[in-house]
């Protein structure tokens, strides 16, 4: 027999049994299109990260004062004693020290906290982030404001909210507008140990359109004389945000401030960030991926299951075959050919099925780059699939090898049939 009539008779011995090479088939599909899915989500997910962190400036380092051991604060890790103190107050000094360092181009003070806005008889808690306004775009350099806004580095009774702040997800109406007064108030904690709130009015001066970097998009700036002012920080920042003179020099500048202060100040950089989340991220998928061959692996013990119930089904026809004529060679053939095409069938199906199943999945998923969750010009990416060719043809390869493999035995059972034992069975 040539290729072409093995192929044939193959086609037909799983024409004649559709419902179960139907469903044998199907379970191929489940597991190639799971693994291309899996596969696309995966990359699209990394391809939206680095998009994401691409709108932050990469020559910015974060600066925070490193916290004590938390086994100091009690014997159980700060259960028993007073919350952890920094070990480096972050001041006017330390600021100007840092702002000395080679390649150190600007530093950007920072006061940050929790408040609770009032405005129009709404209430919202948030984040606030003080620093000079008109420096906001060495942080986001994308960012741009709402038409009639104003910034203003000097002005202590401005503040400058976020677009999803000002128009909250779900409401109909404005948290705030424009020109609008609002009221701030901070809770914290006096010398004595007494809760204490303070509380003031600002004007809103500027509605501040979604950049993709979550300190500022998910939060209120005003000034640092306000923010001092409010938060009672006594000239002690939470923060500095340092610029590197390009984004090449941040390894030589995050060095200098170490051999300043060591492991007593606590320094972050997006590229740092961004590589944290693409481990996690990347050992996330492998288990996904690992769900997915497990499924895989179970439509190659249905390829089996199928294939030796069709030895079994086929004993007279394969002992006929041998009979008149037909090689132990040619058996193999006829069944690893059907397991071929199973094999081809399935993988091909579940490639298609894997593609469409990614977008299904990321359907509606966007980004809450603006009030109607999609990512504009400004706003981060929306999150989309992503498929490469290399993926799709390793998916395929897999699907396809998995199926010859599971066709290896039910073949080899059926080749080494004996015709008279084959034609005596009923």
């Amino acid at each position: 027999m040539n290729i072409q009539e093995i192929f044939l008779l193959s086609f037909d011995a799983l024409k004649d049994r559709k419902v179960r090479s139907i469903l044998t088939i199907l379970m191929v599909v489940v597991g190639s299109s799971l693994m291309v899915a899996l596969n696309g989500l995966s990359a699209g997910f990394g391809k939206f990260i680095d998009e994401s962190f691409s709108l932050l400036a990469p020559n910015i380092l974060f600066v925070s004062s490193a916290q004590q051991d938390e086994s100091a604060s009690g014997p159980f890790g700060g259960g028993g004693g007073p919350p952890p103190t920094p070990k480096i107050t972050l001041n006017a000094a330390v600021e100007t020290r840092i702002r000395s360092l080679p390649f150190v181009s600007d530093i950007i003070s920072s006061y940050q906290g929790q408040v609770q806005l009032e405005s129009s008889g709404k209430t919202l808690s948030t984040s606030v982030f003080s620093i000079d306004p008109a420096k906001l775009n060495v942080i986001a350099p994308t960012i741009e404001y709402e038409e009639g806004s104003a910034i203003r580095s000097n002005d202590p009774s401005a503040i400058y909210i976020a677009d999803q702040i000002a128009y909250p997800p779900g409401e109909n109406a404005p948290f705030a507008t424009l020109g609008q007064t609002m009221r701030a108030t901070y809770s914290f904690v006096d010398e004595n140990g007494n809760q204490q709130e303070e509380s003031r009015s600002f004007v809103v001066k500027a509605i501040m359109k979604p950049t993709g970097n979550p300190t500022i998009d998910n939060a209120v700036v005003f000034n640092e004389d306000a923010g001092n002012a409010l938060m009672h920080k006594s000239g002690k920042f939470d923060g500095f945000l340092v610029a590197a003179e390009s984004g090449e020099f941040v390894n030589n500048v995050e060095e200098e401030i170490r051999k300043l202060y060591g492991n007593d100040i606590g320094i972050t950089s997006p590229e740092a960030i961004l590589e944290t989340i693409r481990q996690f991220t990347g050992g996330f998928t492998v288990f996904i991926l690992g769900i997915a061959l497990v499924a895989l692996l179970v439509g190659a013990v249905g390829i089996i299951t199928t294939l030796y119930t069709s030895v079994m089904e086929r004993t007279k026809e394969i002992g006929t075959m041998k009979a008149i004529g037909a090689q132990n060679s040619n058996v193999l053939s006829l069944f690893m050919a059907e397991a071929l095409m199973i094999g081809i069938l399935g993988a091909t199906s579940g490639l298609l099925a894997g593609i469409a199943g990614g977008y299904v999945l990321t359907a509606g998923i966007g980004s809450a780059g603006g009030p109607d969750g999609g990512g504009g010009s400004n706003g981060p990416p929306n999150i989309s699939p992503v498929f490469l060719p290399t993926d799709l043809a390793t998916v395929w390869g897999i699907s396809v090898g998995l199926s010859l493999i599971a066709g290896i035995y039910p073949a080899w059972k059926a080749s080494r049939l004996s015709p008279i034992v084959a034609l005596r069975r009923e």
